[in-house]
């Protein structure tokens, strides 16, 4: 199964984008012989030995967890909500564990994935030599008209996978030399992802743990993923409630919930800051999508941040907003962003005194 997705990647989201599509042909058997390399080694064998290159003085948080069975027992506290699924903010009561589909139309308890690979277009702190260690994770609560990944949230395009795969996934981007596990659309799967964290650290996973998410994430879940997670990647979407109803599928709450819970992510695990190898370990990274029309409220996005959480908070003020999906049928979200659209946002940001920003180039967008 692994070479399904690895060779899905390879000649679909890279290969094709550079017109090498016939590269991914060539490149699957070695990428096949590489998969067979990091399966979950079983009992009596040694565990994968790690090969990424980490700062030798960082423990991920969820090992104390793992060693206490603490892990363990969150993991089937998250799994038995799904009998009543409220694991987002949606909180639609369907009986997963029976197969049911809720607002996310994930298909009941069952794991979809769609690929994992090293991701090389994620923040740079996440990057780093090796690549973030992305896990694309099918279908989502949000449903937002815009999506850029819209075949994998909202056709759940992808496999089936079991926990144990799942684990097998984690310590093979570790292996191969990714710096960290980039868990992306997580929050209707956050008791899969713990299931399978304990799994893979019980056989050596040592990575820093991105909970890559669209921000809308309920406390009390975020709650139970304290000590765990190492690393929240968490949109910022809107300013306005009837902006998110209207673009993500009556999200009302969107602003207000998201951020709540991104004052929870930040007690939890402070100001990201690159350690001395440049690499990011720990912390909040914010990404707010600058969109046409300031769809997004964008400036008062940057008033909240600064005013509710440290001004070295690291915000990414994202320039790439393209219209894919759904977006052609609302004419304001039917075009790129301008370079003036994009420059009043960090000029407001700097303004406000934030001082941890990425902001992207963007000499290629329209004047």
């Amino acid at each position: 199964m692994g070479s399904i997705f690895f060779e899905k990647f390879t000649r679909r989201d890279f290969c094709e984008k550079l017109g090498l599509a016939g590269l991914g042909l060539a490149l699957t058997p070695l990428l096949n012989k590489w998969l067979k390399a990091g399966r979950v080694p079983r009992k009596g064998k040694a565990a994968v030995k790690e090969k990424a290159a980490l700062d030798p003085d960082f423990e991920p948080a969820y090992l104390k967890l793992h060693r206490t069975g603490e892990l363990k027992k969150r993991a089937e506290f998250l799994w038995e909500i799904m009998s009543r699924c409220r694991l987002c903010p949606r909180r639609c009561g369907v009986n997963r564990l029976e197969g049911r589909r809720g607002f996310c139309r994930s298909p009941g308890a069952t794991l979809m994935i769609s690929a994992y690979h090293p991701h090389f277009g994620e923040e740079r702190p996440l990057v780093g030599r090796g690549g973030s260690g992305t896990i694309f994770l099918t279908h989502c609560n949000l449903r937002c008209v815009f999506c850029q990944n819209w075949e994998i949230s909202q056709l759940g395009r992808g496999r089936t996978a079991s926990i144990r795969d799942f684990a097998k996934m984690m310590l093979h981007l570790q292996k191969i030399g990714c710096h960290n596990i980039n868990l992306v659309t997580p929050t209707h799967y956050s008791p899969h992802i713990l299931k399978a964290i304990d799994l893979a650290a019980a056989n050596g996973l040592r990575l820093p743990i991105v909970y890559n998410t669209s921000g809308w994430e309920r406390l009390e879940i975020l709650k139970v993923l304290d000590g765990i997670v190492d690393i929240y990647l968490p949109d910022i979407k809107y300013r306005d409630r009837e902006m998110s109803a209207k673009y993500s599928s009556g999200a009302v709450t969107y602003p207000e919930v998201t951020k709540k819970a991104i004052l929870e992510m930040h007690r939890q695990v402070g100001v990201a800051k690159p350690a001395r190898d440049g690499l990011m370990y720990r912390g909040l990274m914010i990404r707010h999508l600058v969109m046409p029309n300031n769809v997004g409220g964008s400036e008062k996005v940057m008033e909240w941040i600064a005013a509710n959480l440290p001004k070295d908070t690291y915000v990414n003020i994202m320039s790439q907003y393209s219209p894919r999906y759904k977006a052609y049928d609302y004419p304001e979200l039917s075009r790129r962003i301008t370079s003036q659209e994009y420059t009043r946002v960090v000029k407001k940001a700097k303004e406000l005194g934030l001082t941890n920003l990425d902001i992207q180039g963007y000499w290629w967008l329209r004047r």
